[in-house]
């Protein structure tokens, strides 16, 4: 079955960085889009950044600049780079793969303290 496992989460102040991981099994990696999201307390998940299979980039505005994410289609693994980080990142980012279908993993908290 689909796993998609994310690491690289935990807490850091403001202006610091972290670097997630996901890391993918079960699925084709490299025909899949893969796509970071987040949702912070009483707020709806939103898009923060995806890679399609074929490289292509696209960013939330609000993490322009300070965000990059990138694959590595033979560890079958997706990076979420974090820098500049500020208390409105703090959330849970959830790893997301989509072909035909959308598949997440669990999760992992971010939290930026100011």
């Amino acid at each position: 079955q689909v796993q998609l496992v994310e690491s690289g989460g935990g807490l850091v102040q403001a202006g610091g960085s972290l670097r997630l991981s996901c890391a993918a099994s079960g699925i084709i990696f490299m025909i899949n889009d893969m796509g970071w999201y987040r949702q912070a307390p009483g707020k709806q998940r939103e898009l923060v950044a995806v890679i399609s299979s074929g490289g292509s980039i696209r960013y939330a505005d609000f993490v322009k600049g300070r965000f990059t994410i990138s694959r590595d289609n033979a560890k079958k693994t997706v990076y979420l780079q974090m820098n500049s980080l500020k208390p409105e990142d703090t959330a849970v980012y959830y790893c997301n793969a989509r072909y035909r279908v959308d598949s997440w993993g669990q999760g992992t908290q971010v939290t930026v303290s100011s």
